[in-house]
């Protein structure tokens, strides 16, 4: 015989009968707690393949004016390269690397945030965590846009 438990709908409550909704000083506060990551402008954005020379990486960061590009394979985000990483692992030796593929100067595993997340997600990533590049992916990993203290900043005055 099986036994199983009911409740009784008279001795249970809806735990949301209580919910008082949240409530904010300041439009700029709402927006970053409740508008998703999707809402702040991730596009355009470069990307290029990890196989790519550090050559082709350079000259695209240079002919774009753009300061990050996005290392993808197969719509995968594998990596960042950065004008830092330009700065920081390239420059004195150049001539020496600059036939090499871009995947062995990239950023890997860079931080990231999804479509969905809070737009706050976005802003602790710059200003806390110190990322001035950030890759927005969605929920299949697949790369849609970055985010810059650019992007961030135009987002926040439309809700200041």
């Amino acid at each position: 015989m099986s036994s199983f438990f009911r409740l009784d709908p008279a001795e249970t409550s809806d735990p949301l009968s209580n919910f008082e909704p949240v409530e904010y000083d300041t439009e700029l506060e709402r927006a970053l707690a409740e508008e998703p990551v999707v809402e702040i402008a991730a596009k355009p954005y470069l990307q290029i393949s990890p196989h790519a020379t550090v050559r082709e990486a350079v000259e695209m960061l240079h002919d774009s004016g753009a300061a990050s590009l996005l290392v993808v394979q197969d719509e995968r985000l594998v990596g960042i390269f950065t004008e830092r990483d330009v700065l920081e692992k390239v420059v004195e030796k150049y001539s020496r690397v600059c036939s090499r593929p871009v995947e062995d100067f990239m950023t890997t595993n860079p931080t990231i945030v999804y479509q969905s997340d809070p737009s706050a997600a976005a802003a602790a990533a710059i200003a806390v965590a110190g990322h001035r590049h950030v890759p927005v992916l969605d929920m299949d990993e697949c790369v849609q846009g970055v985010i810059s203290p650019k992007r961030m900043f135009a987002f926040m005055e439309q809700h200041f």
